[in-house]
């Protein structure tokens, strides 16, 4: 295969990985319900072998279940998984934050305060779909989470935060339309989280940063997402 060919195909895949963790993060899709590459490859007009490595890269950002002789599936949904990962998240986290705010420059400070800008001037829920969360706004608060952590200089860390971030949006995207969802001020929270970190105040902003990630644990747990998801039979 010619080296553009190669270029191609890879750059496809790419994009391919793009669509399906939107859709993934947008809830398109039930937790548990089974994955057709034939099918998506003919809804993003590309070939079940660039769907197929697509899904088996989100299998492994833990997106997508794999199952032997099965396929592909949507994560399930699990209140001991959501909990473990948000146990995990504020003591990695809070590790990474430290080391951020300690070894932060005037560059790192002035890249924070401009992504947290964008993300306080965009609208978190979709305007044609209010019971959503925007995907600029999911992804500016993506970038937002992970430039707060950019300079602990620890590729491992920042790896982890990453795809444990990723695991937890599945969650709150599906709590989404509750009224605890709805009702939480959010941007506050960033405000203050980004104030602290300004400040390089460790204790505070690590205080913060947790408080924000068990936020979104009570979120669902008051959305009573899981018990519905499980009356479903899922």
């Amino acid at each position: 295969m010619s080296t553009i060919s190669t270029a191609v195909k890879r750059k496809a895949g790419l994009r391919s990985t793009d669509h399906l963790r939107d859709a993934l993060l947008r809830g398109e899709w039930q937790p548990g319900e089974k994955l057709q590459p034939g099918e998506l490859a003919e809804v993003y007009d590309v070939s079940t072998t660039v769907i197929r490595e697509a899904l088996t890269r989100l299998a492994g950002n833990g997106l997508v279940e794999t199952r032997p002789g099965k396929g592909f599936f949507v994560r399930e949904l699990s209140l001991q998984e959501l909990e473990d990962i948000t146990e995990l998240r504020c003591a990695s986290d809070a590790i990474a934050l430290r080391l951020s705010l300690e070894r932060g420059d005037l560059e790192w400070e002035s890249k924070l305060t401009a992504i947290h800008h964008r993300l306080s001037k965009t609208p978190r829920r979709d305007p044609d779909e209010p019971d959503r969360i925007s995907l600029e706004w999911a992804r500016l608060h993506r970038e937002f989470h992970m430039a707060i952590i950019s300079s602990c200089e620890c590729e491992p860390m920042m790896s982890l935060s990453e795809n444990l971030m990723l695991k937890t949006e599945l969650y709150r995207q599906w709590a989404a339309p509750a009224p605890a969802a709805v009702q939480r001020d959010v941007e506050k929270e960033h405000l203050e989280l980004l104030e602290a970190a300004l400040d390089r105040d460790v204790d505070l902003a690590t205080e913060r940063l947790v408080k924000h990630y068990q936020h979104s644990v009570n979120v669902v747990l008051e959305a009573g997402l899981l018990q519905e998801y499980k009356s479903r039979g899922a």
